[in-house]
This record gives structure tokens, C-alpha cells and sequence, in this order.
């Protein structure tokens, strides 16, 4: 038997025993997406995990990179009612000459003044669910799966910075016979990759690029743990689709795609790739939450690097499809 199969039985003798995890297990999403088409096969519910080890300069998630909760206060919208003041249990919020101020250091970011303001002048990105709260959601959709491939994506930030949480969550999906995706960057322990291997039926696993440098440039991480992991899951026997975030000016050279095309080709069981021209559609995103874009500089993708980057994977031997 080969050797990562062998680690992918140990691995699941060794968290046996957490099979039936709490129900009380909890984690912090920041947002559930019901009837995704793009997350998997067929209707999904898709549910996002906050907190991601990467800061991809594109990232179209910014609101789920920081873990924990975070209280987003949007002065426009305030007025000037005092209700949040009075509601804070923690005295972190006083008048200000136009809004609500808030005392950064003294907010724990417990939500009470994004529950209580009743014009919305709060926002709370992220909050604490239980493994239970969630599924009691995911049961919501249940007739939707029936006769399909349908059933739940867990994707980010990066669901596997919550090992945990995420673990418990799946090991729910497989005692309802749900369908289960992890949309994933790879950036893990080997360990982890491992645990959530045992309860995952897909994984869709970005490629983000080929040299180690370009990557950490660009994502703040080495992608030489995202590689290896990448390695481990094809070789233990999980079912991996590949994804190319195709980012103009960055991974859209000549090389690099030959290069992704190669590893793709080279792995067992892994016989496609989907081609993500890159968006700039979460700019409106980080206006919301007072950031610059960090992809301001990055041009629009052209439709005919998208089809030459494809034209390269398919001479690999691989399945392309654009857009996933």
C-alpha cells in the first residue's frame, strides 16, 4: 500500500475517537451563502470561515482574512440616537461631533451595538456558532441535495485555520449523508490536511503560483507547505479540483501555467483544472471596511491570456474549464 495511504488510515485511527465530535464545538463564521452554483457540484450551501493565514493582494474575501469578529461602524448611517452608547457593556463607544466614536482598545467586539443600533450603523463581520447553529441551517437545504451531488462547500478565509471546528462540522455532514467541500488554499499543517482528508469528499484547492518567491510576495506565505499538502491529499486517494486564480501580471506568464499544468498532470486522480480570471469586484469591499485595495494596480484579466493559459493546461493533458 502506498505510504500516504497508509498516513491517511493512521491519521484516521488517530482521531477515531473524534468521529462524533461536541455539537457545542464552535468557531466564528462570517457569512452562509445559500444556492452557490460555483462552490462545488450542483446547488450548494457554502459556508464561509473567518480568519486566513494568507493576504493574496487580490483576496475577494477581505471581510473573512482577520479571525475572530470584528465591529465595522459606518458613520453615514448614524443618527445620533445613543442607543449604541447606553448598550455597550464595555463603555467603548462616546459621542462624537458627526458619529459615534469608538475606543478600539477598551471593544471586545461582543456585537451589542451592531444588535441594539436601529439604524445599522454597525456592523458585526464574523460571530461565534456552534456546530449545532450551523447545521441547524445546513438542515434548512437538505430537500434541495436530494437526487444530486449537491450539498455543503466550507470555504473563507481559510477553513482550515479552523482544524477543529471545521473537522466537527464535516464529521455532522457524514451522519446526515450530505455531500461535503473544502475550498481551500492548502496552507496547513500536514497533520491537518490529513484529519480533514478522512470526512471531505472534494477538495477545491487554489494554485496560486509555481515559484516560492513570486507566491510570498504576493500572499505573504511560501507555498512549499500548500505543494506538499497538495502531494499528500492526490497520493492518500482524496479527490482534489484543481483551481487557477489567473491573476494578469502575476502567475499569467508562459512558464508558471506550463509549470502548474505539469504538477496537475502529475498527480493521480487529478485530471482537470478550472481557469479564474481574476475580478475586481471586492473592491467595493474594502471601501466598506476602510481599506486601500491592495489590487488597485492589478489589470483587467484579457480574455485571450485566458484562453492562451488554457490552450497550455489542456497541451498538459488536463480537462480546463473557465470559470469554474
Amino acid at each position: 500500500m502506498h505510504l500516504h495511504k497508509l498516513l491517511l488510515e493512521e491519521a484516521n485511527n488517530i482521531h477515531y475517537q473524534i468521529l462524533m465530535p461536541s455539537t457545542n464545538t464552535s468557531g466564528t463564521i462570517f457569512a452562509i451563502k445559500r444556492y452557490a452554483l460555483h462552490d462545488g457540484p450542483d446547488l450548494r450551501v457554502t459556508v464561509f470561515l473567518k480568519g486566513c493565514p494568507l493576504s493574496c493582494l487580490w483576496c475577494h474575501n477581505p471581510e473573512g482574512m482577520r479571525p475572530g469578529t470584528q465591529i465595522l461602524s459606518l458613520p453615514d448611517r448614524c443618527v445620533g440616537c445613543g442607543e449604541c452608547l447606553t448598550a455597550c457593556p464595555q463603555g467603548a463607544l462616546s459621542a462624537g461631533p458627526a458619529s459615534v466614536r469608538r475606543d478600539a482598545g477598551a471593544c471586545t467586539a461582543c456585537g451589542t451595538c451592531a444588535e441594539t443600533c436601529p439604524a445599522l450603523a454597525h456592523e458585526a463581520l464574523g460571530r461565534s456558532w456552534t456546530v449545532a447553529e450551523v447545521m441547524a441551517e445546513i438542515e434548512k437545504e437538505l430537500p434541495f441535495f436530494e437526487g444530486s451531488q449537491g450539498g455543503v462547500t466550507f470555504s473563507g478565509g481559510e477553513p482550515l485555520a479552523q482544524p477543529d471546528f471545521l473537522e466537527a462540522l464535516l464529521a455532522a455532514c457524514v451522519r446526515l449523508g450530505v455531500h461535503r467541500a473544502v475550498d481551500t488554499s492548502g496552507f496547513a499543517t500536514a497533520e491537518t490536511a490529513l484529519r480533514i482528508a478522512r470526512h471531505t469528499d472534494l477538495f477545491l484547492f487554489d494554485l496560486k503560483h509555481m515559484d516560492p518567491a513570486a507566491h510570498r510576495r504576493a500572499t505573504g506565505v511560501d507555498n512549499a507547505p500548500i505543494l506538499a499538502n497538495l502531494r499528500l491529499l492526490a497520493e492518500a486517494g482524496a479527490r482534489v479540483q484543481l483551481r487557477l486564480p489567473l491573476i494578469p501580471g502575476f502567475n499569467d506568464g508562459d512558464e508558471n501555467i506550463r509549470q502548474t499544468g505539469l504538477l496537475a498532470a502529475s498527480l493521480p486522480g487529478v485530471h482537470g483544472i478550472d481557469v479564474l480570471p481574476y475580478h475586481a469586484t471586492a473592491k467595493g469591499k474594502y471601501a466598506k471596511l476602510g481599506l486601500p485595495y491592495p489590487g488597485a494596480d492589478i489589470p483587467a484579466a484579457d480574455p485571450q491570456q485566458t484562453e492562451r493559459a488554457a490552450e497550455i493546461l489542456r497541451n498538459c493533458g488536463l480537462t480546463v474549464r473557465i470559470g469554474g
